[in-house]
């Protein structure tokens, strides 16, 4: 179908951009008509957003930029005549990846994939707002040929990190590679270990959380707690306290499932938010005075300016040989430094 034929007939159309800036995300909503029906949902929106390519209206809907009655869809979800879709209109960006000359960390390298410690700070592939400094964009120009399953934007990425998470990502260079990994996680036999510190002691020594998440009904950078509602999904983690400091915790996460920022909305439904994580722990965050140097014993201005979470151990099979291997990232300087200043500030 091509662009003309989405006349207002068809399918009713409307802009809703919310009213705080002008930073924020712009929502087109459409009601499918018979004519439209039964067609992917990212070349439906292809033809009815203009000034996009396919590749970059898909990539939107991948980031839970589109929801059909309600529920976040995946690309390939094919509307029927009467569906409500909200779509997030995704910023007009290159659809090739500018190499960048910035140093990696490697854990590992063979011929079919890397593993990377990423840092605090990096964004994993162009995004709202984040077109620079990426870890494919650093991808780019330290390797030759990366897989292109994900798309042009997203060269060798099998999985993601919040951008202020660090610790182990992996990175596959075939796309022979990358889809018997992907296949891993999908099974979810990946396993995964964080380290976090949290503002409150948890109460039990370990346990499992299993709660829902999807969407936050109004901030829509958030993911929630929402239970019976038709766009949640299953999440469960796994938490064993390491040691409780004073007011503070210290904990190995494994989460069971890989949903947007589980681990942290996990942590603060427990009423024990992620230390500085800026959008969930909320008044805990800006009680940590000392985060910002008051009180640090080395002196430095800022000892934390990042949620307190790292990626530090991940076990996969080797797509190629079956063997089980392990990757490792040790603890970053300044989380080090914040565990030392917690220890010391309990000490006065």
């Amino acid at each position: 179908m091509n662009t003309a034929s989405l006349s207002n007939h068809n399918v009713a159309i409307s802009d809703s951009t919310p009213d705080d800036t002008a930073a924020d995300p712009v929502f087109r909503d459409f009601v499918v008509s018979d004519s439209a029906a039964n067609q992917r949902i990212d070349l439906f929106l292809t033809s009815a957003c203009d000034g996009y390519s396919r590749s970059q209206i898909r990539l939107a809907v991948q980031e839970d930029g589109a929801e059909v009655d309600g529920r976040t869809v995946r690309p390939s979800f094919r509307i029927k005549a009467g569906q409500s879709i909200r779509f997030r209109l995704p910023e007009a960006f290159s659809d090739e990846v500018i190499p960048e000359n910035i140093p990696l960390e490697l854990l590992y390298e063979d011929d079919g994939f890397v593993v990377v410690n990423k840092p605090p700070g990096m964004v994993v592939h162009p995004a709202r707002g984040n077109w620079q400094g990426t870890l494919t964009s650093a991808l780019a120009h330290r390797f030759q040929s990366l897989s292109d399953v994900g798309g042009p934007t997203r060269p060798g990425i099998v999985h993601r990190l919040d951008r202020d998470t660090s610790g182990v990502i992996v990175v596959a260079k075939t796309n022979a590679v990358h889809m018997a990994l992907a296949q891993q996680w999908h099974d979810r036999e990946v396993e995964k270990e964080y380290f976090a510190i949290t503002v409150g002691r948890l109460d039990r020594d370990r346990d499992v959380v299993d709660a829902p998440i999807g969407r936050h009904p109004y901030q829509r950078d958030k993911m929630a707690i929402r239970e019976n509602h038709p766009t949640t999904k299953p999440a469960s983690t796994f938490y064993e306290v390491i040691e409780r400091i004073g007011r503070y915790s210290l904990v190995c996460v494994r989460p069971k499932t890989g949903r947007t920022h589980q681990i942290r909305v996990h942590l603060a439904h427990l009423g024990c938010p992620i230390l500085c994580d800026r959008l969930y722990a909320g008044h805990a965050v800006a009680s940590e005075s000392w985060l910002r140097g008051q009180g640090s014993i080395d002196g430095s201005p800022e000892v934390l300016d990042r949620q307190a979470l790292h990626a530090r151990r991940l076990t996969l099979c080797h797509p190629q040989s079956g063997e089980s291997m392990t990757f490792e990232a040790p603890l970053p300087d300044d989380i080090e430094r914040t565990i030392q200043v917690i220890r010391e500030r309990d000490h006065r």
